[in-house]
């Protein structure tokens, strides 16, 4: 789950509901045609939100641990119910979590993820009885926040990241991570600096 919200920027619903035959390892792309998320407090296959499909680059590094996962986990075939019918073929797809299976999606963030970060020293462990204290900055969402961030500052244009993030406008990508994209002060001192560095006499480009 980390692997694909940090390098893919994925939701948790869609990271939940990746399939074996959704994932093209070469040249590397994830093939996002489906979420997993609750209705009426039962876990069901549907479109991810918005109903926008979309396809997602996937790193090298993801696509390592995704091949590792899949040798060490068999993949298993939820039967669940289908929301829509555009994604029939994803109640037997071989999943690639089982999740929806034997946790509670409701209570994944208690009994998963803050355990998890507790247990790396990121968020204090919460005395005997009691819920972890509640924190946006360390919820699965920031996954998708860091590689978003990432990409901006690589140089990725927001239409792209839009496209990736599933963002139904580049207006809403620039506007949710506008703090995250890189002064435009500080990409013109570099672009110049470049030039200047290339056209100095004694360069490999003269």
């Amino acid at each position: 789950m980390v692997d694909l919200g940090g390098g893919c920027g994925l939701r948790q619903g869609e990271i939940l509901g990746v399939t074996v035959d959704a994932i093209d390892f070469d040249p590397g792309t994830h093939h996002l045609v489906q979420q997993l998320k609750l209705s009426r407090s039962k876990a069901v296959f549907a479109p991810p939100k918005g109903g926008k499909l979309r396809d997602v680059p996937l790193p090298l590094p993801v696509a390592a641990a995704l091949r590792a996962h899949m040798n060490r986990v068999p993949a298993g075939r939820d039967h669940l119910a289908v929301e829509s019918r555009r994604r029939a073929s994803g109640a037997q797809a071989a999943a690639l979590h089982r999740t929806a299976r034997r946790s509670r999606l409701a209570s994944l963030d208690e009994e998963a993820w803050k355990r998890a970060l507790a247990g790396a020293g990121v968020i204090p462990v919460p005395e005997r009885r009691r819920p972890y204290a509640k924190s946006r900055e360390s919820g699965k969402h920031a996954l998708r926040h860091f590689c978003a961030s990432v990409l901006l500052d690589t140089g990725e244009n927001i239409k792209a990241l839009a496209e990736y993030l599933g963002h139904p406008d580049p207006g809403l990508t620039l506007r949710v991570y506008a703090h995250a994209t890189p002064s435009s002060q500080e990409r013109t001192r570099k672009a110049v600096a470049a030039v200047f560095e290339t056209a100095r006499p004694g360069s490999s480009s003269t």
